[in-house]
């Protein structure tokens, strides 16, 4: 499982033009799920996310978790984060998990967040989805457990 993690002042994500998530201050969780990926594995990382230090204190440091700040998330599932690019260049996505399977594990990842008392919200699996964003630092961290 990789997430790809960017600190937000805030985001949307749109399908057939439709507003479907919107957050304020927080991040925006890009989730990619493989095919021997576990429940484990998401509740490792939605620990390391909800208490991932990454804004800044009164001391303007980098110390405070998503909790600290009563931030929000907007996940968005992307197979694409398992593309291999090594041969040729055209990327091949046999690294990524099914649809059932990795929709199964989207959900999971999503319950598990909002059990932590945050504010959630989503794409929509598999649609073509509209991303808009402002990063705020820039900060992107990359989380992955195998």
């Amino acid at each position: 499982m990789k997430l790809v993690i960017q600190r937000v002042l805030e985001a949307n994500v749109k399908v057939n033009e439709k507003i479907v998530g919107k957050i304020g201050n927080g991040f925006v969780v890009l989730l990619g799920v493989g095919p021997n990926d576990t429940t484990n594995q998401a509740d490792y990382l939605v620990q390391k996310l909800v208490k991932l230090r990454v804004f800044e204190d009164e001391n303007n440091k980098m110390n405070l978790s998503i909790m600290d700040v009563k931030g929000e998330l907007l996940i968005i599932s992307q197979f694409t984060l398992y593309a291999d690019c090594t041969q040729g260049n055209r990327p091949s996505f046999v690294n990524a998990a099914k649809p059932d399977k990795a929709n199964e594990l989207y959900e999971y990842f999503i319950e598990k967040c909002r059990n932590q008392d945050i504010k959630t919200e989503t794409g929509i699996f598999g649609a073509d989805m509209k991303v808009s964003l402002i990063n705020d630092g820039p900060v992107t961290i990359e989380l992955e457990r195998n």
